[in-house]
């Protein structure tokens, strides 16, 4: 083993301006999206035309900009936007049968256990309304509307050119139309939280057009003193008014005239125009009321802050602040011959032929960077399953928080792509759930600690749902807990880590109280639980959804009690529950191998019954966990291979988060090339126009997912080592990917030619000690916080 205890060469370094860009990551277009065609008013439908406009986002407020030309339309959204209210889910009557359906089980009476669950161990009231919740009280993340710009004019145009260049977060459009050159530009800024467009023309006078606010719904549009004033309250699901909203609008002009007519906007031969937007609503994220902020101040205050800077301040503004996070990765897979000549559309259709694509690669890997800067910010809420974009008043799964995959996926890129503050938005969520879901253990299954189901809303929704197949994911609860503790593997934030873990204690708690013992075996068992969605042919005759000890669980169980076991060592927490979870943790029931080599999705070998189920719980532990590894548990490393090639031979993966999480999988297992396979499958056959993720319909998370897919790809350390290119597919020969993060504090650039690595570093945040492997050699480093080291090839 080759050991470097000194410094072979270090820089101090600017940590968020860490690697430089590409100029040529964009998606771009020869054709507008229709803005004339309606949106299908079937939320679960996906609108084609939506899936070809083009996203912008500051955190707060979302837009998907068509860049038509004759008629513009910007659908817009704001992230608090929900209906439905706070209302009282948790079913006091459950706790009282949870017994007799744990008995049943361990007798194999599967039926008869199945029905009790079935009739008692859901929430009480309409729950999600099942997954249509927009006029029940669970409520729906809804459209905040859009913003119509007509010109006037039915004329044809050429020359025409939209994109999005992720450098800058910045939408163009360009074309010609009656002899005039026309330009339009489109930002979110996160500094300003207001949107901003810019139109200009070659020739003066020649820019003219009418703005309409307005919504599908329950809105009112005003005109007061030269703004549009779009605002009104969304259904509270109990029959009244809930959520309250605004819009602004504001136009600023070189010459020509505006004025106001049956409240829209009309501008008249002017020679540039910028259009000011801002948005908020009334919600705050505190338990029990939820609502309270002045956003009609809000609203206000930015629209006169904007107002009054002109375009290039408000443009250098957005443009810092975007480039803080998105510059600190680069990734160059691509010769530079293969970037940008093709139409993003056009290169969609063609990786259909190729089937491999390395400048597609790398633009879905920073393109689902951006969509998360764009989505989330540190003091905002977290991602929903659609990011901040959806245009419909009833979204798909009412665009919820989803905990039995979808809003981890959303941020599994969040700390290996140097995103780690936006992962905050996520964990500042988990603690304000706190106080519901600890009623929800209380009241729900009259236990101590908290708990949460598999949906959560803005509203402090954390019952179980209408149904235990898919609503009794106890699961659930530890798999959302393990982004609190991740934040602090890559950040070693001791500060940080103190504030959640009493978070992570209580969660632990409830898992105590929830494991029961196994008679047969002794060990302590989770139940009655789903692994999420899945069947099996239980032994009895009849299908089974509910068991005891399914693999989900006992893995997220084991690696919850590790992990607050490890912070009670860091933190010196002596409380005395600690030792129940040590307790606890030595005698879980393990997870299982079957007689076919496979690991077992249940406590006993039971035969699925949708051998190709779109979802992979029992292989959590390989990943998003870790507990399957080479270093440790080899046995169940070869067990998940023959898991996940069974599932996929048997149609898994088919849906594009699930297929997101197949290329981790087999990042995770060092096959490059199968991870590769998987990464493309979503770019041939999941993706939309604007590189949408498809589930279908849209769904965020497979964007997130996959980019962490890549990431995974070419770093990991979840081993207790840094391995450089661990799954590096045979046909990304040459590449260099600058500023992935690495549990510990690092960060690492690395370059290679033909398969082999020829050069990298490591910059360490925190100081340490560093183990770095790569085929060919194993290196330690002792190091200090603030510095690079470079280290030496073979």
């Amino acid at each position: 083993m080759m050991k470097v205890y000194p410094l072979i060469c270090f820089f101090l370094l600017n940590v968020s301006l860490a690697s430089s860009q590409s100029g040529h990551l964009k998606l771009w277009y020869n054709q507008p999206a229709d803005a004339l065609i309606p949106d299908d008013k079937n939320g679960w439908k996906d609108d084609p035309q939506w899936l070809k406009a083009l996203p912008l986002g500051n955190g707060n407020i979302g837009a998907m900009v068509f860049g038509d030309v004759n008629r513009e339309r910007i659908q817009l959204n704001e992230k608090t936007l929900w209906s439905g209210s706070n209302t009282d889910n948790d079913n006091p009557e459950a706790p009282k049968y949870l017994a007799e359906i744990r008995k049943l089980l361990f007798e194999g009476k599967f039926r008869e256990a199945t029905e009790l669950t079935n009739r008692t161990q859901v929430c009480k009231g309409k729950g999600s309304g099942n997954g249509n919740g927009g006029n029940v009280p669970f409520g729906c993340f809804q459209t905040l509307g859009d913003l119509w710009i007509d010109f006037g004019t039915k004329k044809n145009y050429t020359q025409y050119y939209r994109d999005l260049n992720l450098n800058d977060a910045i939408s163009h459009v360009n074309y010609q139309q009656d002899g005039v050159g026309f330009k339009r530009e489109y930002f979110i800024s996160a500094p300003g939280n207001a949107m901003v467009v810019k139109f200009t023309a070659n020739k003066r006078g020649s820019i003219s057009f009418t703005a309409i606010l307005n919504r599908p719904e329950r809105f009112t549009t005003t005109a007061l003193k030269g703004e549009l004033i779009m605002s009104g309250a969304l259904d509270n699901g109990n029959g009244g008014s809930g959520m309250e909203y605004m819009a602004r609008l504001k136009a600023k002009l070189k010459g020509g005239q505006q004025s106001i007519l049956n409240n829209q906007l009309v501008i008249k031969n002017a020679d540039e125009v910028i259009l000011y937007l801002t948005a908020s609503t009334d919600y705050l994220p505190e338990y029990p009321i939820y609502k309270g902020r002045d956003y009609k101040k809000i609203t206000r205050d930015n629209l006169d802050k904007a107002f009054a800077k002109d375009f290039s301040q408000m443009k250098q503004m957005h443009i810092a602040d975007y480039q803080k996070y998105f510059k600190r990765v680069s990734l160059q897979l691509a010769d530079e011959s293969m970037e940008d000549n093709l139409p993003t559309d056009v290169r969609l259709n063609k990786i259909k032929e190729t089937k491999d694509d390395h400048y597609l690669s790398q633009l879905y890997f920073q393109y689902g960077r951006y969509l998360l800067i764009s989505s989330t910010r540190e003091n905002t809420m977290p991602a929903n399953l659609q990011g901040i974009w959806a245009n419909e008043i009833q979204t798909a799964w009412n665009g919820d928080y989803h905990t039995d995959i979808n809003v981890q996926m959303n941020y599994w890129l969040a700390e290996n792509t140097n995103l780690s503050e936006l992962h905050l938005s996520l964990t500042k969520f988990i603690q304000q759930i706190e106080k519901p879901a600890t009623r929800s253990a209380s009241v729900q299954f009259n236990m101590k600690g908290c708990c949460i189901g598999p949906i959560i809303n803005v509203w402090g929704y954390t019952s179980p749902g209408e149904h235990p197949s898919w609503g009794l994911i106890s699961g659930a609860s530890g798999w959302i807990c393990q982004h609190l503790w991740e934040h602090y593997l890559f950040t070693k934030d001791k500060k940080y880590l103190q504030n959640v873990f009493p978070t992570l204690k209580n969660f632990a708690k409830f898992y105590l109280n929830w494991l029961v013992t196994d008679s047969t075996t002794g060990n302590l068992v989770s139940g009655p639980a789903a692994s999420p969605e899945n069947a099996f042919k239980a032994p009895d005759g009849s299908q089974g959804t509910i068991s005891m000890g399914p693999s989900h669980d006992q893995e997220i169980f084991e690696e919850l009690f590790t992990n607050v076991i490890s912070g009670s060592v860091i933190l010196n927490d002596k409380d005395e529950m600690i030792n129940q979870i040590k307790s606890a943790k030595n005698n879980l029931l393990k997870v299982q191998i079957g007689d076919d080599g496979r690991i077992m999705e249940w406590a006993k070998q039971y035969k699925e019954t949708e051998p190709g189920h779109r979802h992979l719980s029992h292989l959590y532990a390989l990943y998003p966990g870790s507990a399957f590894n080479n270093v440790q548990t080899p046995a169940y490393v070869v067990a998940a291979r023959k898991s996940l090639e069974y599932r996929l031979q048997h149609g898994g993966g088919h849906e594009g988060w699930s297929a997101a999480w197949v290329t981790n999988l087999y990042a995770r297992l060092k096959s490059g090339d199968n991870a590769l396979d998987a990464l493309n499958d979503i770019l041939i056959k999941k993706t939309a126009d604007n590189l949408f993720n498809l589930n279908p319909p849209f769904q965020i998370d497979g964007n997130f997912g996959a980019t962490a897919g890549i990431a995974e790809m070419l770093l990991q350390s979840q081993e207790g080592f840094i391995e450089l290119l661990p799954a590096l597919p045979a046909s990304w020969k040459d590449g260099e990917v600058k500023g992935l993060c690495a549990r510990g504090g690092f960060v690492v650039d690395m370059k290679w030619k033909g398969g082999w690595l020829v050069s990298s570093r490591v910059f360490s945040k925190v100081g340490g000690n560093c183990k770095i492997k790569n085929r060919g050699y194993n290196i330690e480093l002792k190091t200090q916080p603030g510095k690079w080291y470079v280290l030496p090839m073979n």
